[in-house]
């Protein structure tokens, strides 16, 4: 399909929310037809007849429409996806596990493209048609890899859009690698990184300031790896704050993990969310199990922008991860207990950058003549569904073109 302008018929849209003496018992849908001008939906009409005006037709056979996926946090840079299986080497801390990478990353560059762009296919199939990827920047790979990750996401310009974080996974300060992030964001990394000032960087102030001070030199967002728990995470965390409210960098700071929530007493934990929430500072999560039990209602309920990422997929740090948003946002509805039909659809803004068919009330709120036309066609009567079943995806639409699988034959 590479007409520019094309009618996509028989599109299953939510409507609105089926309630009974004010409880909302499920979610009501309708059939439109839109049509897709040069990337962007300039028309809906109800599919009570077919369009006559001679454009191509693309029929959708009554699959559900939804918002295009977000994977907003991964490392596609250093992954054994592609390749044979390799399960994780036993390490008893994170040097262990970085003095690998020594060894491991010079030995995947002759690769990084071709297992790069094979997690991208698995991403994109899932229905994500936009990433936020972490590369890594340290006195090993240099900038190579984000030599090599900026070429496979130019590739990939017509399936997806993507920010790039200049990432010194062996410590901003500890591995000295101030002026090689500089280099990459010189290169175009949208993103400045950094990991755990206090455990890996050994200085939080001095880490912190340096992160800042880059991402003004280069007008760009942050994107904070941080699994200090715990004190030690909140203190690093209030920190941050101080530093985003200074240097006036509201909504575009964003903590990876942000495991210090998980250690903290409720009203500390609260009152950070407060101050994330008032800031801008997004956090994101790869909703751990086990040990580490993030408080993801709490901080959504604060109105902090939470946002899922699958981080790993098979790679040296967990032979885990499938590269499937929804099904990321299924786990949050297991977690946390989101078994109604209202609460169901509303996880699904965890993976959507808080879009959502309907807003609070059951009004339609997406698509909207105008959006562009970025989508997933799922297997489910509703968004409910789709996220409680972790519903099949035929087809995957980016820009107004199916950028994965296909769409069924009538």
């Amino acid at each position: 399909m590479n007409a520019a302008t094309y009618w996509l018929t028989n599109v299953r849209l939510e409507t609105g929310f089926h309630t009974e003496q004010g409880r909302i018992l499920g979610t009501e849908t309708a059939l439109h037809h839109l049509r897709v001008e040069e990337g962007i939906i300039a028309a809906m009409e109800p599919a009570d007849r077919l369009p006559q005006d001679g454009l191509p037709q693309i029929d959708a056979n009554g699959l559900l429409m939804l918002p295009a996926f977000r994977e907003m946090h991964i490392h596609i840079d250093k992954t054994y996806y592609g390749g044979p299986w390799k399960a994780v080497q036993p390490a008893a801390s994170i040097f262990d596990r970085l003095a690998e990478e020594q060894e491991l990353l010079p030995k995947q560059l002759a690769t990084l493209k071709d297992r790069a762009a094979a997690m991208l296919d698995l991403i994109i199939g899932h229905g994500a048609t936009h990433v936020r990827t972490h590369t890594n920047v340290d006195p090993v790979i240099e900038i190579k890899n984000m030599e090599l990750t900026l070429e496979v996401l130019e590739e990939y310009k017509g399936k997806l859009t993507a920010e790039t974080v200049a990432f010194p996974q062996h410590g901003l300060l500890k591995s000295a690698s101030v002026n090689r992030v500089k280099e990459a964001m010189r290169l175009g990394a949208t993103h400045v990184g950094a990991v755990d000032p206090a455990v890996v960087d050994d200085n939080i102030e001095k880490s912190l300031a340096t992160l800042m001070d880059i991402a003004v030199e280069f007008d760009a967002g942050i994107d904070l790896h941080l699994h200090e728990r715990n004190q030690l995470g909140l203190y690093t965390m209030n920190k941050l704050a101080d530093i985003t409210e200074q240097a006036g960098w509201q909504g575009r700071v964003t903590v990876s993990h942000a495991f210090g929530f998980a250690g903290m007493a409720h009203a500390q934990g609260t009152e950070l969310a407060e101050r994330f929430a008032k800031l801008g500072i997004s956090v994101a999560s790869t909703v751990p199990i086990g040990a580490v039990h993030m408080p993801i209602p709490m901080l959504r309920d604060k109105g902090v922008r939470v946002e899922l990422g699958n981080d790993s997929i098979t790679d040296h740090w967990s032979p885990f991860g499938t590269g499937d948003m929804l099904q990321k946002a299924k786990l949050v509805a297991e977690l946390y207990h989101y078994t109604d039909e209202y609460a169901l659809s509303r996880v699904l803004g965890f993976i959507t950058g808080g879009a959502m068919p309907l807003d609070q009330t059951g009004k339609q709120v997406w698509p909207l003549v105008g959006a562009p036309a970025d989508a997933v066609f799922v297997e489910a009567s509703c968004s409910a569904e789709a996220v409680a079943r972790c519903s099949k995806r035929p087809a995957v639409l980016f820009q107004g073109q199916i950028v994965a699988g296909e769409l069924p034959r009538g």
